[in-house]
Formats: C-alpha cells, sequence, structure tokens
C-alpha cells in the first residue's frame, strides 16, 4: 500500500515537469524534494524563504539536507513580519504568512521557467486549522503528499526507506506559533524564542516548544522527560540564561508538550458562542 503511494507520488511529479519546492527543511517538504529531485534532475529546484520568524539553526538544517538530497536550493528573504495583518498575529496569521511567501514564489517560479510550485502538506495537515492552505491553494501551489493521500506516518516511514536520515525529526512550525493569538510579533520576540529554544536544545533536549507570553518564557517538554529535567537541571542558570535573553519570568508547562496546544483557544472561543 505504501509503496504504491510512493509510485503514485512519483508519476504525479514526473508528470509536472519542472517544479519549484516550498522547502522548509522539515519532514514533509524534504520528502516532496527527495521526489522531485530522483524523478526529476535539474527541473527541480527547492527554495526556502528566510525571515525572523524562522529560526537560523532551521536555515542550516534545511541547507544541509538539500546537499544531501543533491537538489539545487536558493534561499529568498521574505517580508511578512513587516505586513501589519501578520504583526497583529489574527487567528489567521498563517495565511498572511503564506499569501506573502507563495507571492514571492510564484514571480520566481514564472521567471525561472518552473511550471508548479508545490508544498509539503500532507493529508493530516487538512484536518487542522490551518488558514495558510487556503493562501497557497489561491497562488495555484500543489499538494503532492496530500493528493496522493500520505499521512505523516506514512511520510516518515517513506522518508526511511529512501534513506533520509532526519525522517523522526520533530516538527518546527515557524517562531510565530510560540505567541499566543492577538499578542503582537515582532523580530525581537522571535529571535528571543529562538535562543531559549537553541539553549535548551545545547542541554539534550530536541522535542520542545518555549511558548512566549507577555514576557514570560513557559517551557514545554514531553511529560516524560519532566521529572528527569528539573531533576538535572540548573533551574537558576537556566532562568539566568533566559532572562539574559529578554524574558521577565520562566516557566515549566506541567501538562507538557503538545503539538498544536496553540489553537486549544479556538476551540474555547467556539464552545463559548
Amino acid at each position: 500500500m505504501l509503496q504504491d503511494k510512493l509510485g503514485q507520488l512519483r508519476l504525479l511529479v514526473e508528470e509536472m515537469g519542472t517544479v519549484l519546492v516550498a522547502y522548509s527543511g522539515g519532514v514533509d517538504s524534504a520528502l516532496v524534494a527527495k521526489i522531485a529531485w530522483d524523478t526529476l534532475g535539474n527541473r527541480a529546484l527547492a527554495v526556502t524563504a528566510a525571515s525572523p520568524s524562522l529560526a537560523p539553526e532551521d536555515l542550516a538544517e534545511a541547507r544541509a539536507q538539500a546537499q544531501f538530497i543533491g537538489i539545487p536550493h536558493q534561499v529568498i528573504q521574505t517580508q511578512e513580519v513587516a505586513n501589519p495583518s501578520y504583526a497583529r498575529n489574527p487567528t489567521n496569521r498563517c495565511y498572511f504568512c503564506k499569501s506573502e511567501l507563495y507571492g514571492t514564489l510564484v514571480p520566481l517560479a514564472q521567471s525561472l521557467g518552473y511550471a508548479h510550485i508545490l508544498d509539503g502538506l500532507n493529508q493530516d495537515d487538512l484536518g487542522d486549522y490551518r488558514p495558510g492552505i487556503q493562501a497557497a491553494k489561491e497562488k495555484g501551489a500543489r499538494s503532492p503528499l496530500a493528493e496522493v493521500g500520505l499521512s505523516k506516518w506514512e511520510v516518515r516511514q517513506l522518508s526511511q526507506s529512501l534513506g533520509l536520515p532526519w525522517w523522526d525529526k520533530p516538527a518546527q512550525p515557524c517562531l510565530s506559533s510560540r505567541f499566543p493569538y492577538g499578542e503582537p510579533i515582532t523580530p525581537e520576540k522571535l529571535h528571543q524564542v529562538a535562543r531559549a529554544e537553541l539553549h535548551l536544545r545545547s542541554l539534550g533536549y530536541q522535542s520542545l516548544r518555549v511558548r512566549s507570553q507577555a514576557g514570560t518564557a513557559r517551557i514545554e517538554l514531553p511529560t516524560h522527560q519532566i521529572r528527569e529535567f528539573v531533576a538535572s537541571t540548573d533551574l537558576e542558570a537556566l532562568v539566568q540564561t533566559l532572562q539574559g535573553f529578554g524574558f521577565t519570568y520562566v516557566t515549566l508547562d506541567l501538562e507538557g508538550f503538545r503539538s498544536g496546544k496553540l489553537n486549544r483557544t479556538l476551540t474555547l472561543d467556539a464552545a463559548a458562542h
């Protein structure tokens, strides 16, 4: 079944002829880049958008992964943070981000002669609140993983079978997702979060979030790691480090890491009305 979907994916990409991959360096877009390169060779290009909402280490990983795959890779600059509609951080913030991204990629693809723009959307993403999907569709982007019905688990399994060493890489949504809706986003705040998460990774923790709210850093770790974290970490030094990055308070979320926790407020608001 999985190999059938892989065959469908390859055929779909091959029929497109030339493609530009919107490539973040995540597991999903990396699989699309791998298939595009294996199928089309130099008729495929991976493009990563650099902005304050992308952590520097994520950009470095994207470069390294593209080199590993072999696909030509280009980095462009996007300015979504400068858009007041994005910076106000409304519930549809991602719409303005993707509008900026694909508004930049479409003329780039046209000027370079690529017929299609591909993203890394998978089947599971269609069941979540993702206003950026609408913006991508408006600009004509294609989602080959979703088109052949690949789930996130299947994407990871295919990535492993194709020899991609980052097949189990934790999801890394943009840094703006660390802020509650309605709290304005600035490059300085994004930089604070990026530095805090990088510091925690240097301590050995990989699956994590540092949520930022009104000057407070709220650390989320997998529940099974919380006890070890408290017992083995120099908490006083950690607080001093994060305060040095600009946070006023540092807390630990006892519920633990939950992907998509930001959207919980949308469910609560809907229930209240």
